[in-house]
């Protein structure tokens, strides 16, 4: 293997870790959500999101990238959590083509019911990775990231 065969398989590498924790995160966070409070976790992402922002609103677009679905997948989630009085759409008053997406109050309790749920969760598995030798340095920059 020559210098750029080894920097293309530490890349690899690095990328077969990441996708391992994040695997491992995402189902532990799937399972406690959804058992607990009732949310996937794409939804909670989508209320976590929405809940950052000043007024609690976010355009379509927006929230796409936030939850990294397509136009398409973000508009069938927000039906869904609007259907479940979590989520209201708003005509944006400077363009009428534009629509934000508001939380609810509803919306707003079920997601500071969920957070504790999702930390708790996440904190858990970034310590069981660090017991794992090949997700350990990975896991220990996240906590040392979410320190700072």
């Amino acid at each position: 293997m020559g210098i750029a065969d080894d920097a293309v398989e530490i890349r690899a590498r690095g990328w077969r870790t990441l996708a391992s924790l994040h695997g491992l995160i995402d189902a532990a966070l799937e399972k406690d959500l959804t058992t607990q409070v009732g949310l996937s976790v794409v939804e909670y992402t989508l209320l976590d999101a929405l809940n950052r922002q000043d007024g609690w609103h976010m355009r379509m677009a927006q929230l796409a990238r936030a939850t990294a679905l397509s136009p398409s997948a973000t508009t069938r989630l927000v039906t869904r959590l609007e259907d479940r009085n979590l989520l209201s759409r708003v005509l944006c008053a400077d363009d009428r083509r534009g629509i934000y997406t508001e939380l609810t109050p509803v919306g707003h309790e079920l997601y500071q019911k969920a957070k504790p749920i999702h930390d708790v969760t996440l904190e858990r598995v970034l310590k069981q990775a660090e017991e794992q030798p090949e997700l350990a340095p990975l896991a220990r920059i996240l906590h040392e990231f979410s320190a700072a």
